[in-house]
């Protein structure tokens, strides 16, 4: 079981993942729709995982994930419908298209989890 935070600024989706995860096995520590609401919750309860989209209404997913990650790395799941985030894809780090599956999110989820362990966790490197 993972504890996820999830930065989701369409509520009905962040919901969605929210009980898809839970049903999936994890534990969803909260569901924030904002970059400021992101950080506050990740500082609250740090999570094993996050599930990201990049544009946000109010600030920026990648920003918020950056902010998170200064406190220590976090395997994360970039989402988005029209990816903005171009940079190289490094250990612990995957990237989802919406629309996309559970097997899909299983799937990256397994990558960035199994990566990072076997990294020990120490922080992104490239493949």
């Amino acid at each position: 079981m993972l504890r996820v935070l999830i930065i989701e600024d369409e509520v009905v989706i962040g919901m969605l993942l929210a009980q898809l995860l839970a049903a999936m096995g994890h534990e969803v520590t909260a569901v924030e729709g904002t970059e400021e609401g992101a950080v506050a919750a990740a500082g609250k309860a740090r999570p094993d995982l996050i599930l990201a989209d990049e544009r946000l209404r109010a600030g920026s997913g990648i920003s918020a994930v950056e902010r998170i990650l200064r406190d220590g790395f976090i395997p994360h799941i970039w989402m988005s419908g029209a990816p903005t985030h171009r940079a190289i894809l490094s250990r612990g780090v995957a990237e989802l298209r919406k629309p996309f599956s559970e097997l899909e999110l299983e799937l990256a989820i397994a990558q960035v989890t199994m990566s990072a362990a076997a990294m020990g966790a120490a922080g992104p490197q490239n493949p």
